[in-house]
């Protein structure tokens, strides 16, 4: 009996454990912070209260065991909603949304600090480098496996080397992915 209430109790912990591991998400301010103390790259999703897309990337990307440990290891991981009301301080600026309109309900004014990241649709994945300046945006929903790529070519800084179509589809076809499918 002992023998299985001990077993019962693993299992019970393990799984709370696996349940447990998230993306350790943090406001742009606070990784802007974090890098001045512990340069690292950071990793921004840039979604909307309304996309369906955005929501897809949380259940099926984000919640991905190889995916959350990556960005938890290698970025400072940023959630920045692009229609919302956050003050970002960046590059000695302040962005805001001056135009969000609380009663409204869907799509709202785009944030400034979105604008002058250039992101032209939701889900957008953003990177800037150890030093805060921004890499670029990737549009678009992505699953574990096509999200590694990225992950891993700006870690790895290859993304310096690709500077055609032609180079990133090289690079693509070449690409072995490791991550699973397994949540």
């Amino acid at each position: 009996m002992k023998k299985i209430i001990l077993s019962l109790a693993v299992l019970l912990f393990s799984a709370s454990a696996m349940l447990g591991q998230e993306i350790k998400w943090m406001t742009m301010n606070e990784a802007l912070e974090a890098q001045k103390k512990a340069p690292k790259k950071i990793f921004m999703d840039a979604y909307t209260t309304w996309c369906g897309p955005c929501k897809m990337l949380d259940k099926n990307t984000f919640s991905n065991k190889d995916v959350i440990k990556y960005i938890n290891r290698h970025y400072y991981p940023v959630k920045f909603n692009a229609e919302g009301t956050e003050e970002i301080n960046y590059q000695d600026m302040s962005f805001k949304n001056p135009n969000y309109d609380p009663k409204r309900r869907g799509r709202n004014s785009q944030h400034d600090f979105a604008r002058a990241m250039k992101i032209t649709g939701y889900p957008s994945l953003v990177f800037f480098d150890e030093e805060a300046n921004l890499i670029g945006p990737i549009p678009g929903y992505r699953t574990p496996q096509q999200l590694e790529l990225f992950l891993k070519m700006f870690v790895d800084e290859d993304y310096k080397k690709i500077t055609s179509p032609e180079a990133f589809q090289e690079y693509s076809a070449a690409f072995e992915n490791e991550f699973t499918d397994l949540k």
